[in-house]
């Protein structure tokens, strides 16, 4: 990444719904309680999008506070992605929603399908479009509605998910920038493939009567087997940023982690011997938004005070896919 020309980031912009599920009400849906949910997952509440509030919604909400935080109009943007599992509809690109909700000029527009590892996916691909030209100012959206896909009969996942959407706006002029990308990896592994997935409603199994009957049109998860990959694959991918950056954890101000378990943040901070303080949570009020979700941290970060200047923040996420990846940043202000 040194032999590489820089990428900042020059605005950052969250989302999150206006509705809260808590505990308490999931106990009059499903056979569940508060203690059940918290002393599992760490969750207490998550927003819930309203049935007229789409995926391009919460991503056009989040771009507007971004460009507002860089400083930039809709008409300044040159490209607009956005990872998403929980698109609008399978075509057109949920990113062509976003770029006339917000009023951008036609710039391209394209979808990334990486689960919760949108946000080092779609800054990967930002970084890239970047350097090779004539892009300036990029979106980098991450956003989801999982509750859209949520099985409410499903007592085991319906507790998990929320929804919620975070923006970067990438750049690579260095002028007015609140943090630079040092570096950024990527990764898959396939043998995981049906850990985590949606079965119904794409080529392999259209919507039918049948489908719908035996809801397959809901996400489906193996939740043992997401712990323990998620562990692994997370800090592994922590583990080779920091080494091809010649550092160590201690250097780390933060990490924000992918919001999905407390338990599966508080081994992963174990494993790499780091303490669960320096972990940025907040899924303890937002439940696991998926793609979004250490964009969502680090905006709450952000907008605390939490960083200063020169602050090197590790962003680490794991998905569908199976998917993992890592940001490196170092903080501006």
């Amino acid at each position: 990444m040194k032999d590489r020309q820089p990428v900042y980031v020059r605005g950052l912009g969250a989302y999150l719904p206006e509705k809260i599920l808590t505990n308490a009400d999931l106990e009059k849906i499903v056979d569940t309680s508060d203690e059940w949910i918290t002393s599992r997952t760490g969750i207490k509440e998550r927003r819930i999008a309203a049935d007229d509030q789409y995926t391009s919604d919460l991503s056009a909400e989040a771009a507007k506070r971004a460009l507002a935080d860089g400083g930039l109009a809709a008409g300044d943007v040159d490209a607009i992605i956005v990872a998403t599992v929980t698109p609008d509809m399978p075509f057109p690109s949920t990113a062509a929603f976003v770029q006339k909700k917000i009023g951008a000029h036609t710039c391209p527009c394209m979808g990334i399908e990486a689960g919760c590892s949108g946000v080092p996916y779609g800054c990967e691909l930002a970084s890239a479009l970047l350097r090779q030209g004539p892009y300036r100012n990029i979106l980098a959206i991450s956003a989801d509605k999982l509750t859209a896909i949520t099985d409410w009969q499903d007592r085991l996942t319906c507790v998990l998910f929320g929804d919620g959407a975070a923006a970067f706006l990438l750049t690579c002029d260095a002028e007015g920038a609140r943090g630079e990308i040092l570096d950024i990896y990527i990764a898959n592994d396939s043998s995981g493939v049906d850990a985590l997935y949606l079965p119904g409603g794409g080529s392999r199994a259209p919507a039918t009567e049948e489908t719908v009957r035996n809801r397959l049109h809901f996400l489906k998860m193996n939740g043992q087997e997401v712990y323990k990959e998620a562990v692994k694959s997370m800090g592994q991918a922590v583990a080779t940023i920091l080494e091809r950056n010649n550092l160590v954890p201690d250097q780390i101000k933060f990490f924000s982690p992918h919001q999905a378990n407390l338990r599966i943040i508080d081994a992963m901070a174990r494993q790499i011997n780091v303490p669960l303080e320096r972990f940025l949570t907040v899924l303890q009020w937002t439940g696991n938004n998926s793609s979004p979700s250490v964009g969502i941290a680090l905006d709450d970060a952000v907008r605390a005070g939490r960083l200063q200047h020169g602050d090197l923040v590790v962003l680490v996420s794991f998905g569908a896919g199976l998917t993992s990846g890592t940001v490196l940043l170092r903080w501006i202000g």
